[in-house]
């Protein structure tokens, strides 16, 4: 089993830059990939950027150049941090953290990121 929990979000204005932080506690040894979604009121889900166990990192084009993903390991917890820099108003969503492991996926319950003025 694994436990994933996000953290960080809140309002930022344009340009501004706000980290999320997503801890996975259980058996994190056998998890392969940890990556970030985000849904926007009236969209689906979709992926952000992910993490091999491996530390290879993935973006989506809308975020790349602009959004650091990281994976460390600390206490028995995998943190995954979200940096995200050069925020736009288009940023806005609820942001998931999701680690897989094997064939199941382990969801956290989300956290807002608003960015307006």
């Amino acid at each position: 089993q694994v436990q994933v929990v996000e953290s960080g979000g809140g309002l930022v204005q344009p340009g501004g830059s706000l980290r999320l932080s997503c801890a996975a506690s259980g058996s994190i040894y056998t998890i392969s990939d940890t990556d970030w979604y985000r849904q926007a009121p009236g969209k689906q889900r979709e992926l952000v950027a992910g993490i091999t166990s491996g530390g290879i990192p993935k973006y989506a084009d809308s975020v790349k150049g602009r959004f650091t993903i990281s994976r460390v390991i600390v206490n028995n917890t995998a943190l995954v941090p979200l940096q995200m820099n050069s925020l736009k108003p288009e940023d806005t969503a609820v942001y998931y953290c999701k680690a897989t492991r094997g064939f199941v996926d382990y969801w956290g319950q989300g956290t807002q990121v608003t960015v307006s003025s």
